[in-house]
C-alpha cells in the first residue's frame, strides 16, 4: 500500500475508533440506568469493534512496508491476514449472540422486570447506534474501496453488525415494555445467521487473495485489449494475473514477428509491460515474454 493510500486508511480507522469510544460509553450508560442486559451486551459489541478496528490498524501498517529480504515481493498479504483475524472475531460474535438467544428462550430467562424507568433511553441508545454505526460502516466502506483494503472493509462489515445488533437490542427492549420479552433472543438468533455469513465472506474473499486466485474475467479481458492494442504485438499466447493481498501480478507471453532483432523485441515487450502497469494501478508488476509469431505452442 503507497503512502497516500495508508494515511487514507489510517485516518478512516482513527475517526473509526474515536466514534466507537464515545458509542460504547453511552450505550453502556443507557443499559446500566434501564437495566437492561440487551443494551449492556450491545454496548459490550461496540468495545469489540475497537478492537477489530486495532487488528484493522495493524493489518495495515504491516501491509505498507516495503519489501525486504525476508519478504522480497512486499508485505501485502499481511492485510489479509488482518481480515481473516477479523472474519473469525465476527464469527465468534454471532456464535455467542446466537447461543445466548437459544439459552434465553429454553430458559424462559426474558427479565421483564429489568427493563426500568429508562427503558425509553436504552430505545434511543438503540436508535443512535442504529444510525451512527450504519453511517461508519458506509464511511468505512468508502475508504476500504478507495485504497482496495480488506482489512478495512471487514472492519466496515464489523460496524454493520453492531449496528444490526443494535437492532435487536432496540426489539428487545421495546418488546419488554410492550410485554414480549422473548422477542429480544429470537430477533438475536435471526441477526445471528446474517452475522455468520457475513464473516464467512468475509474470510473466503481474504483467502482468495492469499491463495493467487486470478482477477475478474472482465479485468482479465481489458488488459487483453490493451496488450493487443500495442504496436508490433501479434497476438497473446497466454496472460495469467494472480491477486497478491490488494495488489496484482500479471503474466503474459505475446507474440511478435519472427524476424525482429532482440533489441526491437524486448522494445515491444517493455512497451505492453509499461502500458499494464500504467493502466492498471493495482498491477504491482507484470512480466512479459515474448515468443515468435510463427512458433508452435
Amino acid at each position: 500500500m503507497n503512502q497516500p493510500n495508508k494515511q487514507i486508511a489510517m485516518r478512516a480507522a482513527r475517526n473509526s475508533i474515536i466514534i466507537n469510544i464515545g458509542l460504547s460509553a453511552f450505550k453502556l450508560v443507557a443499559g446500566i440506568l434501564a437495566q437492561s442486559t440487551a443494551m449492556i451486551s450491545d454496548a459490550a459489541h461496540s468495545i469489540a469493534d475497537l478492537f477489530s478496528t486495532v487488528i484493522a490498524i495493524i493489518g495495515v501498517k504491516l501491509a505498507s512496508k516495503q519489501p525486504d529480504k525476508d519478504h522480497p515481493y512486499g508485505h501485502e498479504r499481511f492485510e489479509c491476514v488482518a481480515a481473516i483475524v477479523l472474519a473469525a472475531l465476527v464469527l465468534s460474535t454471532g456464535i455467542g449472540i446466537g447461543w445466548a438467544g437459544i439459552q434465553r428462550i429454553l430458559t424462559s430467562d426474558f427479565h421483564v422486570e429489568e427493563i426500568a424507568a429508562f427503558g425509553v433511553l436504552a430505545l434511543v441508545a438503540a436508535l443512535v447506534s442504529i444510525a451512527v454505526k450504519e453511517g461508519v460502516y458506509w464511511y468505512m466502506r468508502a475508504a476500504a474501496k478507495k485504497v482496495d483494503s480488506s482489512a478495512l472493509m471487514a472492519d466496515a462489515w464489523h460496524s454493520r453488525l453492531d449496528g444490526i445488533t443494535s437492532i435487536g437490542s432496540f426489539i428487545g427492549i421495546f418488546g419488554a415494555l410492550l410485554g414480549f420479552p422473548i422477542l429480544d433472543p429470537i430477533a438475536a438468533i435471526a441477526i445471528a445467521f446474517f452475522i455468520l455469513k457475513t464473516a464467512i465472506s468475509i474470510f473466503k474473499e481474504a483467502v482468495g487473495k492469499m491463495t493467487d486466485k486470478a482477477c475478474d474475467d472482465h479485468i482479465v479481458q481489458e488488459m487483453r485489449q490493451v496488450i493487443l492494442a500495442q504496436e508490433s504485438v501479434v497476438g497473446i499466447d497466454q496472460l495469467k494475473t494472480r491477486l497478491f493481498g490488494s495488489r496484482i501480478y500479471v503474466d503474459v507471453g505475446i507474440c511478435v514477428d519472427a524476424t525482429l532483432t532482440v533489441h526491437e523485441a524486448h522494445g515491444i515487450a517493455q512497451h505492453a509491460h509499461d502500458a499494464i502497469e500504467t493502466q492498471f494501478p493495482k498491477v504491482k508488476h507484470c512480466m512479459v515474454h515474448v515468443n515468435p509469431a510463427d512458433h508452435e505452442n
